[in-house]
């Protein structure tokens, strides 16, 4: 099993690259400093907190799931249609659409996990198809109409912090003590440095495997219902590129694209990066385009940092060997 990532040396780093953006960003503009500016990239960031955390456990698996931002526009869709066609209650709309998120994440963790399908292929598949059924189901046009208190989850506030921000945090907490305090979360930190050392060792793989995508399912249809009720609305088309953001977050706050190892918090911090990246930039008022160009050059430096990150790994791992050879041999001596 790799090791987890050291506080002191990673996620310590990330929370400086956010300092220093934060600084930079308060001297270029006056708005962005200030109390409403915020919390409203605590909003903004929400749904892709949400989503990278979703990812977080699947990267740490060794696995990946391109199929989140799909997810959240299905699951986006069938509730507020649910609300706004059918007249169902908010509440049991929200819980029969993350409901659904949760079964997707069934279907493609049984794909990968039983039938051993690979999990880019699986969850690339599923990302279309499941884009294709959102466009069907709607014709390609948005659910409007949805009620006043289906809007309040996304647009409502609780000691004045938006609701968003107190579900994040929630299910922040919630997945660090999973991931480090429990033998699920062990498991699957050890599934994903070694799968055969797991198998080898007891560990039951396939279930593991299995509930790491329904757990991301379930994060995606809370994003889903998060991300609809903020725009007052159900678009078939909104999620695209989603997983990129997630898969760029994961990865600046320090996991390891082969699996293995990542924390919750530097996701947090990695999707506060983007967030307060974008939201600096557009009061600066930079081109949308422009600001694409650097997103995407943000995901490239993300992947360069993972492989200069796991060749440095590798060397010190040889390094290791070796020493313990040279020990061996002297000791035979």
């Amino acid at each position: 099993m790799k090791k987890k990532p050291n506080f002191n040396v990673q996620e310590a780093g990330v929370a400086l690259a956010l300092l220093i953006l934060v600084i930079i960003f308060s001297f270029s503009t006056h708005d962005f400093l200030t109390v409403d500016n915020l919390l409203n990239i605590t909003r903004q960031i929400s749904v892709n907190v949400l989503l990278a955390i979703a990812m977080t456990f699947v990267i740490i698996s060794g696995g990946i799931d391109l199929s989140v931002g799909s997810i959240l526009a299905l699951v986006g869709v069938f509730t507020t249609s649910l609300m706004v066609e059918y007249g169902m209650p908010p509440a049991y709309a929200v819980v029969l659409g993350i409901v659904i998120g949760m079964t997707i994440g069934l279907i493609n963790g049984a794909l990968i996990a039983y039938l051993k399908m690979n999990p880019f292929i699986t969850t690339l598949g599923s990302m279309t198809a499941f884009r294709g059924l959102t466009l069907l189901y709607t014709d390609g046009y948005p659910v409007f109409g949805v009620p006043r208190d289906f809007a309040r989850i996304g647009q409502g506030y609780v000691l004045g912090i938006p609701v968003p921000t107190w579900i994040m945090l929630t299910v922040a907490v919630i997945a660090v003590i999973v991931l480090s305090r429990t033998r699920f979360g062990r498991h699957v930190y050890a599934i994903g440095g070694n799968e055969e050392a797991a198998v080898f060792a007891g560990l039951k793989v396939k279930p593991v495997k299995l509930g790491v995508y329904v757990i991301s399912g379930l994060l995606c249809g809370l994003a889903g219902v998060i991300q609809s009720s903020r725009i007052g609305s159900g678009l078939p088309t909104i999620g695209v590129g989603y997983e990129l953001d997630a898969i760029a977050a994961v990865i600046i706050g320090g996991a390891a694209l082969s699996g293995g190892s990542g924390t919750i918090l530097g996701t947090v911090l990695g999707a506060a990066i983007l967030g307060t990246l974008s939201n600096g930039l557009s009061l600066l008022n930079v081109s949308p385009f422009v600001m694409q160009m650097i997103s995407g050059a943000v995901i490239i430096l993300a992947v360069l940092i993972d492989n200069f990150r796991a060749r440095i790994s590798r060397r010190t791992a040889i390094a290791q060997m070796k020493q313990k050879a040279r020990r061996g041999e002297g000791a035979d001596g």
